[in-house]
């Protein structure tokens, strides 16, 4: 049994441990810095980021909001969706396939 001092310069087995708690400290840091707060409990989508979400162009949202088929809020110049509105209307509008009609 060797009395040789383990640090993380001279072993391998460590030197590795605390890349790894590196990578993940960062992983963590933009995984919080990304998430967005919620107000309420409630979160809320751009015209930008529900477009992309559901693969339509924000024109098709303008649309949606023109015909009274989608719940928005508008700040100032901003619109803003409900995550709880959305949820509601893909469900609302979900059509099971033909196999499992009955």
């Amino acid at each position: 049994m060797s009395n040789k001092l383990i640090t993380r310069e001279n072993n391998e087995r460590i030197k590795s441990f605390f890349l790894s708690l590196d990578r993940l400290s960062s992983l963590m840091e933009q995984l919080f810095t990304s998430r967005k707060p919620t107000l309420g409990g409630e979160s809320f989508y751009t015209d930008d980021e529900l477009s992309k979400k559901l693969k339509i162009s924000r024109r098709s949202l303008q649309d949606y909001r023109n015909e009274g088929r989608i719940p928005y809020i508008k700040l100032g110049g901003k619109i803003l969706y409900r995550s709880s509105d959305v949820e509601k209307l893909l469900e609302e509008n979900y059509r099971k396939s033909w196999e499992h009609r009955i």
